[in-house]
């Protein structure tokens, strides 16, 4: 069975109290998150691993990739299938990525979902029809990253030959096609060397676009210019694992997740590019190894006063087989850990952030697909211990770490993306 591909190989670490800088420097903290993750939906009937997942803008319905080329949309309230848009088979290879449109005036078409998968298709489906709008391919190419703009008046794609292709939603024609040039010097337009596994379009200038892969740099795209105006150095990404939040104030801040096992986890100044914050991620308790990450991202949802979107940060990786969620707002603006989804026997390759409520969906190489909620600690709840903040996973149960009779599971190795049918 072909997968995504696993990194060629990478290299600094990261379990959350909070974190505070020194001279641009973060350290750590004692200031703790006054939340905790609580088990919502367990969904393990799926027929191979999940690659990719994602809400629906109404938070109603969730849909996966997974790795025998199929498509499903579940409902989220109750963990069943709602739509079977395409059905998989042992020769298919596996759907990569996908998003929703974005629900704006400028679609009139509700409820459609764009994915793509390792042999460059692109396909539209109208989600609640169960029909296939549209089919796009890229010749010779595998596409691992997807993303519209906010707009939803475009999308681009990235994939194994290191080019951004951007696309025109309405007309479905690509309309530029943005990559570097070989050589050096500073004449020589940047771009990538290698496979781009993550796209994400600026969240409130429609003329920027990021990306990010194998060759440890995240470029930063013009599309009036159409060619990368910004790098950043050192994030190796390996999945979907790339992101933005804008702050009311118009502060952009990048999400870095790197297939590494020290300092996987990073925050960048999207203006100058400067790393504001390696959050810290120490060996897991359980597995006692590194989490080396596939998929990172910042909370979606405004749903409160004290829950406001990019509060939170989820990301989670193989080796450890591990997934975290951490507050940016535990206490004086600072980064702590809120829970730990641990003892999982295979990778986690994906996460996704409800736009409306603070839960998060993962996936993985267990086939399997968790639901969890970001709820209020309790008063007798204030001294949780890092241990304590562990969700332990066996089986196809979620409990509580502590809750009594929560098994640890074996870790698999860091091969659950090998990319078996073409190499690295």
């Amino acid at each position: 069975q072909a997968g995504l591909p696993a990194p060629p190989g990478a290299g600094a670490a990261g379990e959350a109290g909070a974190e505070a800088t020194l001279d641009g420097l973060s350290v750590p903290t004692t200031v703790s998150s006054r939340k905790k993750l609580q088990p919502s939906i367990t969904i393990a009937d799926n027929p191979a691993e999940v690659f990719t997942i994602g809400f629906s803008p109404d938070g109603r319905y969730l849909a996966t990739g997974i790795g025998d080329g199929s498509l499903r949309v579940f409902a989220v309230q109750t963990g069943k299938v709602a739509f079977e848009l395409q059905a998989g088979n042992a020769a298919a290879l596996p759907a990569t990525c996908l998003r929703f449109r974005p629900a704006t005036a400028a679609t009139r078409t509700k409820n459609v979902l764009v994915a793509a998968n390792a042999v460059g298709s692109i396909q539209h489906w109208h989600v609640t029809s169960g029909k296939c709008l549209h089919t796009i391919e890229e010749k010779d190419n595998q596409i691992f990253a997807l993303d519209y703009r906010p707009d939803g008046l475009m999308f681009a794609t990235g994939g194994k030959d290191a080019t951004v292709r951007v696309y025109d939603e309405s007309t479905k024609t690509c309309t530029m096609s943005l990559k570097g040039a070989p050589g050096y010097g500073a004449n020589v337009p940047a771009g990538h060397s290698n496979r781009i596994f993550s796209i994400k379009w600026h969240n409130t200038d429609e003329n920027l676009l990021m990306s990010g892969g194998w060759d440890n740099t995240i470029q930063i795209w013009d599309t009036r210019l159409q060619k990368s105006v910004r790098s950043i150095f050192g994030p190796h990404l390996a999945g979907d694992s790339l992101d933005m939040a804008v702050d009311s104030a118009g502060k952009a801040t990048i999400l870095t997740g790197s297939w590494r096992p020290e300092g996987p986890l990073e925050m960048w100044d999207f203006e100058s590019g400067a790393l504001e914050e390696q959050i810290e991620w120490k060996d897991s308790l359980i597995q006692n190894q590194p989490c080396m990450l596939y998929a990172a991202q910042f909370s979606k949802a405004s749903v409160s006063e004290t829950s406001s979107a990019a509060r939170y940060v989820a990301a989670g990786g193989s080796g450890a087989n591990e997934t975290r969620i951490f507050d940016r707002l535990a206490g004086s603006g600072q980064t702590a850990l809120v829970g730990t989804v641990a003892g999982l026997n295979r990778g986690v390759f994906c996460v996704d952030w409800s736009p409306v409520q603070d839960k998060i969906a993962i996936g993985g190489g267990d086939g399997t697909i968790r639901i969890l909620d970001v709820v209020d600690r309790t008063d007798d709840e204030g001294g949780m211990s890092n241990f304590d903040r562990h969700i332990l996973v066996h089986d196809t149960t979620t409990e509580t770490a502590g809750s009594g009779g929560a098994e640890e599971a074996a870790s698999a190795p860091a091969e659950e993306k090998a990319d078996e049918a073409t190499g690295p």
